[in-house]
């Protein structure tokens, strides 16, 4: 299974006609995959909508961009549904609001002080008008069959000291991180919300970030502990390997959402920026670890209980990392791109074996992980594309 997204841009929408040529590229790329016994998940929204939507009324900041979010969200079940069965209405929309409204990374880079210095935005309360109109946009999407869910960023924290102010910080920290603190609801659409989801998707990395603000949660945040790092570095400063935060996030949601189906929609490492030589991105021994390491405490976590479906690798390719350019390398392919050929690096050589459930040691931590998930319902589940717009 790989997870792929649609674009607005090349789909169209409510103020301009439907574009055939995008139906009939996706269309293809649909038919093919199935060919080759690949079951998509789709992504109806990855932070990208027409600018002209913008440009009329703001955006997510405006409650219209909730009806034509719905008006292409329909377009999308109409043409599709009858071969898709699993629906992601919105990727990451708690990032998308962080990188966009809060630190103005993203377009349409708004903010305000101490997060930045932008021309347009207020830190404090764009976030949340953003987010309450995503959240609504993706309850009034009504699918025809198949599961319907919505990726969500998710990090995990713990005290930095062993005190109640540390501990309730960490509550507040997961709260607004992971479960998206939002104004409050009318009973209209509170009854939108409710029922919306057949299933969570999250994408799990170990990181920093914070500052003492309400938007915040007023928590602080640190990489560090004693002055070391809390894991292995990562090519992103701000990510580290910390595989037990696999463990400990799956276990949070499995208790905060009474336990509902679950997809880990995105894990993967970028190496630090040491060495760019093409042999040695390929012998990439530290990403086989990686993945070794946080499959093994996923499979803790199910055991344990959690519902947890399937698992996404991130990603198939050495991709196109928004702000980061092609500076981060996440593949399990090296891509050359002069040439564009796509070269398999070890950790696809040994995925490939992985999902073949072919080691016979029982006795070590991979042979452990592969029988873990072999005694659920959870699918190891190929790689996850690509996800630039398509």
């Amino acid at each position: 299974m790989l997870i792929s997204d649609v674009s607005g841009a090349v789909i169209g929408g409510k103020f301009g006609q439907v574009n055939p040529r995008g139906i009939m590229f996706y269309n293809k790329l649909i038919d093919n995959l199935l060919e080759r016994g690949i079951k998509p998940f789709v992504t109806i929204h990855h932070h990208d909508i027409p600018q002209e939507l913008v440009d009329r009324y703001g955006g997510w900041l405006s409650p219209l961009m909730q009806e034509d979010f719905v008006y292409f969200a329909e377009i999308c079940f109409k043409s599709f549904g009858d071969r898709i069965k699993n629906w992601i209405t919105m990727n990451e929309p708690n990032l998308l609001v962080d990188m966009s409204y809060i630190r103005g990374w993203y377009p349409p880079a708004h903010c305000s002080p101490p997060f930045g210095n932008c021309s347009a935005g207020n830190s404090d309360i764009e976030p949340l008008i953003a987010m309450h109109n995503m959240i609504l946009g993706h309850a009034k999407a009504l699918k025809q069959g198949g599961s319907i869910g919505i990726v969500g960023f998710t990090e995990y924290f713990e005290p930095l000291r062993d005190n109640e102010f540390d501990r309730q910080a960490v509550s507040r920290a997961l709260a607004f991180t992971n479960a998206c603190a939002l104004p409050t609801f009318s009973p209209e659409e509170i009854n939108y919300v409710k029922g919306s989801l057949d299933f969570i998707d999250c994408i799990h990395s170990a990181c920093i970030s914070g500052w003492d603000r309400p938007i915040r949660g007023f928590v602080y945040t640190t990489g560090e502990r004693d002055g070391e790092p809390i894991g292995g570095r990562c090519g992103i400063p701000s990510f580290f390997v910390v595989p037990e935060g696999m463990e400990k996030i799956v276990s949070y949601m499995k208790e905060r959402y009474s336990n509902m189906p679950m997809f880990v929609t995105e894990n993967g490492f970028s190496p630090p920026q040491q060495n760019n030589q093409v042999q040695d991105l390929l012998q990439d021994t530290n990403r086989v670890d990686f993945h070794k390491s946080y499959l093994a405490a996923l499979a803790r976590a199910i055991r344990n209980g959690a519902d947890v479906r399937g698992y996404f690798v991130w990603s198939l390719i050495d991709n196109f990392e928004w702000i980061d350019g092609y500076s981060q390398q996440f593949g399990l392919y090296y891509v050359d791109r002069q040439t564009l050929e796509r070269v398999p690096k070890l950790s696809a050589k040994w995925y490939k074996k992985f999902l073949a459930n072919g080691t016979t040691d029982h006795s070590n931590e991979e042979d452990f992980t592969t029988r873990s998930f072999g005694n659920t319902n959870a699918t190891i589940l190929g790689s996850e594309a690509s996800r630039a717009a398509i």
